[in-house]
């Protein structure tokens, strides 16, 4: 299995020059980027830009190992608003132009929701309206996909849809296409069940891993927390993960590194890495 780390485990701020050259210190040697409205990797961003970017990393000597966005949040792929649905779709379109410049070959998406509880007055769409529009979404993007080499992975998220690995599994299997899978978040599952359940479930069509950790007790988005530090069954997530031969990217996702690390960030980053060190030596008995 190959470490790496999101981008938005670093402060919002720093520029990502910055963050590669944090990261490579830390000890990781891949690196998950993000798309954004106004770059370095943007909605916008031209073919020269993104070239620029993948020499940055090349500079590092860093992988980029995958694509993220937080944009989905403010553009629900299952919306009743069809302006809501074609944003959406730009932004899709836009991951997997800018991965295919950049030599991603993975990106995450978030096929819609049914509700999000930590966004104010966000849209509430009946679940079986919300599973045909995400299903026709992510079908009718999966040959643009394939024919750019990209793997459309979805993340399990907090979003009230697709809330069990069995239907997770089975969205996966009836979009029927080769450029889809799953990029797993090992902590998004803590609020409702197990993660191990869910590798055994998802088995190889998970394409990209997530991992932070998550205080049960806590129940909010307060209760992500340091590696180590939560309620992920760490060993058995590791065995979960051996037991499908996943050697893949797992990239930490740390967020945010504010409140939390006010102080000397970096620190972050380092321990995070020293922890996932310590992660995959896990469950080997």
């Amino acid at each position: 299995m190959k470490k790496s780390i999101s981008v938005w485990s670093f402060p919002f701020d720093w520029p990502l020059e910055r963050k590669l050259a944090l990261a490579r210190d830390a000890g990781f040697s891949g690196f998950e980027v993000d798309l954004t409205e106004n770059g370095p990797v943007g909605l916008t961003s031209s073919d020269a830009e993104l070239a620029a970017v993948r020499r940055q990393f090349d500079a590092a000597g860093l992988v980029p190992s995958g694509l993220a966005t937080g944009l989905y949040w403010g553009a629900n792929a299952a919306s009743a608003d069809p302006a809501m649905r074609a944003r959406a779709e730009q932004i899709l379109r836009a991951q997997i132009r800018c991965a295919q410049q950049l030599g991603i070959d993975a990106i995450l998406v978030v096929p819609g929701a049914v509700g999000v509880d930590f966004i104010p007055g966000a849209e509430v769409v009946p679940y079986a309206d919300a599973y045909d529009r995400a299903l026709d979404f992510v079908r009718r993007l999966a040959p643009v996909a394939a024919a750019a080499n990209v793997s459309l992975c979805i993340e399990n998220v907090w979003n009230k849809f697709l809330l069990s690995p069995l239907e997770f599994r089975s969205f996966i299997d009836t979009v029927g296409s080769a450029a889809v899978g799953a990029y797993f978040d090992a902590g998004n599952t803590l609020l409702t069940g197990y993660p191990e359940h869910w590798i055994d479930v998802l088995g190889p069509r998970i394409r990209r891993v997530h991992f932070k950790d998550y205080r049960r007790a806590v129940g909010s988005v307060d209760g992500f927390c340091d590696l180590l530090s939560g309620d992920v069954n760490w060993p058995a997530v590791m065995r979960a993960l051996r037991s499908i031969r996943y050697d893949g990217w797992i990239a930490a996702e740390m967020i945010p590194p504010v409140p939390f690390y006010k102080h000397c960030p970096e620190i972050l980053i380092h321990n995070t890495s020293r922890a996932l060190d310590a992660i995959f030596a896990l469950g080997r008995d």
